[in-house]
C-alpha cells in the first residue's frame, strides 16, 4: 500500500498519515456513537447524501425516507457492506468491518450525487 502511495520523501508521508489520522478518527468516533446514541438519526453523523444512498442501496428502492434511520440502523448496513453478516451471536461491527463498509458507502454516495445531480447544474440546453 504504501509503494502506492509513492512516499518517498517525509513531506509525503506527514500528508498520508494526516489524512489516515481523519478517516480513523471519524471511524472510531462513529463506532463509539452508535453503541453510545443508537437511537439518534444518522443524520447527526452523516451526510444527507451518504444516508440516503445508503438507504436506498440496502432497501433496492430509489426513494429514501423523509426521515433518517437510527444510527444504529445505518451503522449495521453500512458493517454489511464490509462484510458483517448481523448474526445473533455476532455482536456489534467493529472498526475494521466499518471502515470496509465506509470504503464502499463512499462510492455508492458518490454515484447518488451524479444520478440526483447534487455535484452541480446539468446544462439547461444543448447545442
Amino acid at each position: 500500500m504504501a509503494a502506492d502511495l509513492q512516499l518517498e520523501n517525509a513531506e509525503r508521508l506527514k500528508r498520508a498519515l494526516a489524512s489516515y489520522l481523519i478517516v480513523a478518527w471519524r471511524l472510531l468516533w462513529l463506532t463509539y456513537e452508535a453503541r453510545r446514541q443508537p437511537e439518534q438519526p444518522c443524520s447527526e453523523v452523516l451526510e444527507t447524501h451518504e444516508w440516503q444512498a445508503l438507504y436506498c442501496f440496502h432497501h433496492r428502492t430509489p426513494h429514501p425516507p423523509p426521515r433518517p434511520p437510527t444510527l444504529h440502523q445505518a451503522v449495521h448496513w453500512i458493517a454489511r457492506l464490509g462484510g458483517f453478516l448481523g448474526r445473533r451471536a455476532d455482536g456489534e461491527p467493529g472498526v475494521k468491518t466499518i471502515w470496509l463498509g465506509f470504503r464502499r458507502l463512499a462510492d455508492i454516495a458518490a454515484a447518488w450525487q451524479l444520478m440526483h445531480g447534487m455535484l452541480g447544474n446539468p446544462p439547461s440546453t444543448y447545442g
